[in-house]
């Protein structure tokens, strides 16, 4: 089996990282004022659409919100009616039954 010799120059990581950038801007292009200036103007109306998107949202959601609750008051208060009156029910049906004597321990 011959060996053969090695190579004379092995790059490193770093030197092929650095190269792959290089190729892959160079195959980019030039950044041109115009593509700069087009993402500047991008990214600020980005952040004008962020700002009107929550404000309106908030306000959306605050009013369904508040319909919801007004739309669920009279369930409520009925809900809440009857849980009383089976209480109060049960209470006193306990209260007028036999007296149960204490468990002993």
């Amino acid at each position: 089996m011959t060996r053969s010799a090695p190579p004379r120059f092995v790059p490193t990581l770093t030197e092929v990282v650095q190269q792959a950038q290089l190729q892959t801007s160079a195959e980019a292009g030039p950044a041109t004022p115009l593509a700069s200036s087009a993402e500047v103007m991008l990214q600020r109306v980005m952040q004008r659409v962020d700002l009107v998107l929550e404000s309106r949202l908030r306000e959306a959601i605050a009013q369904l919100v508040l319909e919801h609750t007004q739309a669920l008051t009279p369930r409520l208060k009925e809900e809440v009616e009857r849980v009383v009156h089976e209480s109060l029910s049960q209470a006193f049906a306990q209260e007028a039954g036999p007296a149960k004597s204490p468990p002993e321990g």
